[in-house]
Formats: structure tokens, C-alpha cells, sequence
């Protein structure tokens, strides 16, 4: 505990200042101060958070009374913002303040237990009818929360939910995917073939399975016509709107994520006539088709990161390739409206990014080797994309059962199971 007396406040001039020895260097006497207060207190409290951060080595002092809450607000500014993408961060906040804050945002943090712990996870998945891996994620941040706490800040002595893991209980909802048959395609490509914008991003989803992020994060840079290539290299997202608009340009989810991919003839050929007809259209808008460059975000520690703006000079414009016919880029919005027609009117009940795990299930069935769909999906670990991407379907299913027929039959079986008397 540090003692006050070791403080030394002084006025100089019509401010005071603090003054603290600490430890020597070859033998001479070192000090901490500052000066520029107006008032003896004010010093005296900046005297005592400096000598804590000292003894802290210069991590800023947090005691060890905080309540988990503002622990949870500490984590997110000092390791969350400097360590994670902007989408994470946002979902990291939004179970902090729905599931975790209102349930044991109360109690210190060092009196949090691993019997309580366990308590708060299985009262979670009880009370709220979430998937699997919903209730994980939620799990993740209470985890990796106190294990920072633990490790890396040393506010508590040992990590409570070291050994935390969700209960076995049946209630999970499963997640929602969807394998899209070769008749659900046609439909969506009939019903809104006069929307070129959507079935092209549509089409490139499904013959490449790039992330929603991706798909419309691209420009005509990235995709080489002649060659049939496509790199991946940004991923787009959206924050709150303000009067510069609210898209950004950032990298791709992991760094596996940044790749090359090949396209076929159909996607090739979809690709060239779109953009004759986006060439042709700013033709016809002329001034008033709108055009975007990358500004810096000031907001982001990932100086990778770009905000999307609206272009007025001409200059430094890049040439997105999803947009509406005015030029005008939304995003991922783009997919908004199309897709409540699909789940409403067409009543398939499926998602943009389902391509991507339609993709992935499809190159599998007709051989294409595991280790070669993880690299074209972005994966680092194939175990990744046969976990959470590949599906099965009652035709997989009886064919692989006819496969096994033809590999196991001979004459001996044949004759056997005649059972003749």
C-alpha cells in the first residue's frame, strides 16, 4: 500500500507539483513529477496514479475492488481495441451488455468464483433459446476476459474460468444453414433477373464461396478477366453512419483470408457483361453517376483499414464493382431486399452467406480434395471448413450406401443370401 508521506507536493509558481523517488539508476536518486496543477489535491492524486503505474511497470493501476463490469469496459478499451477487428469488437459488446453485465456485471471481480461461473453459463443457455454456438461466443468473452484479467493485468490471483465449458444440455436450437438445391438457384436467378447488380454478386458468391464481406468488398482491380482470377484482399464492413457515410475497407477475416482464387467460364463470362453494362450506364449518368475513394480512419488501430467516401474531385477513385446502377454503393445492403423476398415470397429459407457453405459441400462431392477446398475457402485448417461448411443431404447419403454396395459385393454374398432351402 503506498504511503501518502512518500508524495511530495510543492507549489511552484500558481501551480503545485508532485514528487515521488523511485528506484536508482548507477547509483543516483530518480524522481517522478509533474507539475501544472491548480490545486494541492488534484497533485496529490495525479502523484499517487503515477507512483501505481510505476510500480505497475507503467500499466495504468486498476484496483482490485473493480466491479466485473468495469473490468469488462477496461478490457474492451485496453486490449480488445488494440488486438481485434472492428466486427468483433462490436460483437464482444453487445453480449457484454445484453448477457453478461445484467447477470454478474454487479460483483467484484475478485470474488467471482468457478462454481458461479458455471452457475451464470448454465443459467445462459436455460433462459435463452440460442445456438450452440451463440452460447459459445458468449462463453469466449466471459473466458477470455478473466483469463486477461488473470494473465496479463494481474488483478486477480487465478483464472475462474479456466476450466469453464458449457453444459451438455439438449436445448440448443441448431444453427441455421442452408444448402441451396440446383432448383432454389434458378428460382432466385429468374425471380430478380432484372436486378443485375444482386445476381451478379449472387453468382459470385456461389462459384467462388467468398464471404458476404468479401463479394462486395471488391473492385475491378482485384478480378483479372483475362487470366480468370480473383484476389481476395479486403473485406468490407459498416460502422454507425455519420455525413462521410458509414463503409470501411479492411482485411479479410484471417490472414488465410487474403488469396487467389480461379473462376470458371460461367462466373468469367457473367463478370465481363456486367461490366459493359456498369461501363455503359456511367456513360449515361454521365456527372451524376457517383464514384468513391479510400480515406484514412482515424478511428481504427488497423491502419489497413479505409472509409468508403463519396468521390467529388475525380481523383484517387476506385472502382467498385457492386454497386446500383447510379453508382451508388450500400454494401452488403444490397442483399437486404432481394432476400426478403427469397425467405417470404419464394420461402426458401436461406441466407447470402449460405453460398459459401453451398460452395464448399458442392467441390466436395465431386472430389475435390479437402485440403484444396480449405485453401479456396480461406481456411488455415481444413478441419475448419469440414466442421462448419460442409453439409450432408439424404442423396449423399443413399449414394454413398450404393458406393459401399458396389465396393463390398462379390459372388459369395450374392450366393448366400439367396437363403434357399
Amino acid at each position: 500500500m503506498l504511503s501518502l508521506n512518500k508524495i511530495n507536493i510543492r507549489k511552484r509558481g500558481n501551480y503545485y507539483e508532485y514528487r515521488v523517488e523511485i528506484a536508482p539508476i548507477d547509483g543516483k536518486r530518480q524522481w517522478l513529477s509533474k507539475s501544472g496543477y491548480r490545486i494541492k489535491p488534484e497533485a496529490m492524486e495525479a502523484g499517487v496514479q503515477a507512483y501505481n503505474e510505476y510500480l505497475n511497470a507503467g500499466i495504468p493501476f486498476k484496483s482490485c475492488d473493480l466491479s466485473y463490469s468495469d473490468y469488462l469496459d477496461y478490457w474492451i478499451d485496453t486490449y480488445c481495441k488494440n488486438n481485434l477487428r472492428y466486427n468483433t469488437i462490436q460483437t464482444y459488446t453487445l453480449l457484454i451488455n445484453k448477457y453478461i453485465k445484467p447477470k454478474i456485471g454487479k460483483y467484484k471481480l475478485s470474488t467471482i468464483t468457478s462454481v458461479s461461473l458455471n452457475s451464470y453459463i448454465t443459467d445462459i443457455v436455460n433462459e435463452f433459446n440460442h445456438s450452440k454456438s451463440y452460447c459459445k461466443n458468449i462463453l469466449k468473452v466471459v473466458k477470455g476476459s478473466f483469463r486477461d484479467a488473470c494473465n496479463l493485468y494481474g488483478f486477480i490471483k487465478y483464472n475462474p474460468a479456466q476450466s469453464l465449458r458449457l453444459p451438455k444440455i439438449n436445448k440448443y436450437s441448431e444453427d441455421i444453414k442452408h444448402l441451396y438445391t440446383k432448383e432454389e438457384i434458378d428460382t432466385i436467378l429468374e425471380r430478380f433477373k432484372d436486378n443485375a447488380t444482386f445476381i451478379c454478386s449472387f453468382l459470385t458468391s456461389c462459384y467462388t464461396g467468398m464471404r458476404t464481406g468479401e463479394v462486395f468488398a471488391l473492385t475491378w482491380e482485384d478480378i483479372d478477366l483475362e487470366k480468370g482470377t480473383i484476389n481476395i484482399k479486403h473485406s468490407v464492413y459498416d460502422k454507425p453512419k455519420d455525413n462521410k457515410g458509414r463503409w470501411f475497407l479492411g482485411q479479410t477475416k484471417t490472414h488465410s483470408g487474403t488469396r487467389t482464387i480461379y473462376i470458371g467460364e460461367t462466373l468469367k463470362e457473367a463478370l465481363i457483361n456486367y461490366k459493359k453494362r456498369q461501363d455503359y450506364l456511367k456513360e449515361v449518368f454521365g456527372p451524376q453517376y457517383k464514384y468513391y475513394h479510400l480515406e484514412d480512419d482515424i478511428d481504427t488501430n488497423n491502419s489497413v483499414d479505409k472509409r468508403i467516401v463519396i468521390n467529388t474531385n475525380n481523383e484517387n477513385i476506385i472502382n467498385l464493382v457492386f454497386t446500383h446502377d447510379d453508382g451508388t454503393y450500400v454494401g452488403t445492403d444490397i442483399t437486404k431486399y432481394p432476400y426478403k423476398i427469397i425467405r417470404n415470397g419464394l420461402n426458401i429459407n436461406a441466407r447470402f452467406y449460405d453460398l459459401r457453405g453451398t460452395y464448399a459441400t458442392r467441390l466436395t462431392n465431386n472430389g475435390t480434395m479437402m485440403n484444396e477446398v480449405s485453401e479456396l475457402m480461406g481456411h488455415s485448417d481444413p478441419s475448419i471448413t469440414r466442421k462448419y461448411y460442409i453439409s450432408t443431404t439424404e442423396d449423399n447419403k443413399r449414394e454413398a450406401i450404393n458406393n459401399l454396395d458396389i465396393v463390398n459385393n462379390s459372388d459369395v454374398i450374392n450366393r448366400v443370401i439367396k437363403f434357399e432351402v
